[in-house]
């Protein structure tokens, strides 16, 4: 991806966490997903009260392009406000991350505009992918 289509992307992350729905945690999450088509959809966190219904915006942003047909992907975008750290996605954000593909791009980014480059395999090493249930178990008894 060339610098500028990055720069995009953290900025649409950046807006969409404007949007968070944050009241208990007060952690504002935004995403911004690119599809291999060009598309973009963003997500933001969405918390309630009954902790487990929350769903982040990694997740938000995946279902809605996966709602509108969009199962490539070529790069998310995650914003925090966090100033001095790259705020990761979470064990369940990363495992969705996963479905859809081990290798696109993940920028984890700062306030400043700055990013670390990551994939969906490096978030999740070892991670339980599709094609663990489509690939018949070893049969091998020796």
């Amino acid at each position: 991806m060339e610098a500028s289509e990055i720069q995009s992307l953290i900025a649409k992350s950046r807006e969409a966490l404007t949007f968070a729905y944050c009241p208990y945690s007060k952690f504002k999450v935004g995403a911004a997903l690119l599809t291999k088509e060009g598309k973009v959809f963003t997500g933001c966190n969405v918390e309630n009260v009954s902790y487990p219904l929350c769903i982040c915006a990694e997740r938000t942003a995946i279902v809605k392009a996966v709602s509108e047909g969009y199962r490539e992907f070529k790069a998310m975008a995650i914003a925090t406000e966090l100033p001095d750290t790259f705020a990761s996605p979470c064990g369940a954000c990363r495992q969705v991350l996963l479905e859809f593909g081990s290798n696109y791009d993940i920028f984890l980014t700062k306030p400043d505009m700055t990013y670390v480059k990551m994939t969906p395999a490096e978030l999740l090493p070892l991670g339980f992918t599709p094609n663990l249930l489509l690939e018949p178990p070893n049969q091998d008894s020796s």
